[in-house]
């Protein structure tokens, strides 16, 4: 399908009937209207949460939202290695090819909680559950022509720094910092799977995306000044730095199913310093293209997880 303007939108995805595409936090927000935009272009989707009831009622909202959509629910509980070797296991035995896989669900700015295996909860979550499940499911894909893992960071990586002395955050623990930790390893885990993919000769692609500030349910954890300025009731104030969740979506979508989507693209909002507007490629900070610690961090990330990749 062409782009039928200057401007990317949802109009602009590719029919994909025939796909299989495996969306984790697609109970809400951003994950979502990704699913529902897929749905409506033909895809099979398979809607991966923690909250069985939560997921089945997003199945729904998807089917009402696209006319014969198809749409399977996975338990999977990214704060739990168990769950997720579980929920591969699920959804490998359900399918035997996977064309997308898209890395979307987050936690921000919590409270310091720890995950069921003692990992920081955001960076256990938003990158050792995703690069776990990854691993897990990539089998699926390597063989499958056009399939793509897509792994939703977001600007808040440009705060971050790998603290390999002090991962899990517990001599210091900044919710902002730690949240900040966990979207950069999301982009370094992206740029690590994609020098390692074209060095198989796999044909899965890896790509990343960020929504810009969109106003979502992750917000629940800011401060209550914050979250009442991303209101939707000041709309004709903040909308310059604040969008909605469907607007947020369309980079994921465009990461997702963009025909010229190569290796290690990553897609964000074109408006000021990429807070709102329509997907484009965007640079991410110079130290997230650092190779000497991508390759550190998917190493210890490998240790902490117990899940190797395939050769």
């Amino acid at each position: 399908m062409t782009q039928r303007s200057g401007k990317w939108t949802a109009r602009d995805v590719p029919d994909q009937h025939g796909r299989i595409a495996v969306i984790t936090g697609a109970n809400s927000g951003i994950g979502l209207e990704t699913a529902k935009v897929l749905a409506a272009r033909g895809a099979l989707l398979v809607l991966a949460g923690r909250d069985p009831g939560r997921t089945l009622a997003a199945a729904g909202q998807v089917r009402a939202a696209a006319a014969g959509a198809k749409v399977e629910t996975a338990e999977l509980d990214l704060a739990s290695l168990d769950s997720v070797r579980a929920a591969a296991a699920d959804i490998a035995g359900r399918f035997e090819r996977l064309d997308l896989l898209i890395n979307n669900a987050g936690v921000m700015f919590p409270p310091r909680q720890v995950t069921k295996d003692g990992f920081e909860l955001q960076f256990g979550t938003n990158h050792l559950g995703h690069f776990a499940l990854t691993g897990l499911l990539l089998p699926a894909m390597l063989a499958v022509p056009g399939s793509r893992v897509v792994t939703v960071s977001s600007n808040a990586h440009r705060a971050g720094r790998i603290d390999f002395d002090d991962l899990m955050s517990v001599r210091r623990y900044s919710r902002y910092s730690a949240y900040g930790q966990s979207k950069l390893a999301n982009l370094m885990f992206t740029y690590e799977l994609q020098r390692r993919l074209a060095a198989a000769g796999a044909k899965t692609i890896a790509t990343a995306a960020h929504p810009g500030t969109a106003r979502t349910e992750l917000t629940r954890h800011m401060a209550s000044v914050a979250s009442s300025a991303m209101s939707s009731r000041f709309r004709a104030l903040n909308s310059w730095w604040v969008q909605d969740a469907v607007m947020g979506a369309l980079p994921t979508l465009r990461a997702a199913t963009d025909p010229g989507a190569t290796g290690g693209a990553y897609y964000g909002p074109d408006g000021l310093m990429q807070m709102t507007g329509h997907p484009v490629l965007v640079r991410s900070a110079g130290r997230s293209q650092n190779a000497e610690v991508q390759r550190r961090l998917w190493a210890e990330s490998e240790k902490l997880t117990g899940v190797s990749y395939p050769a």
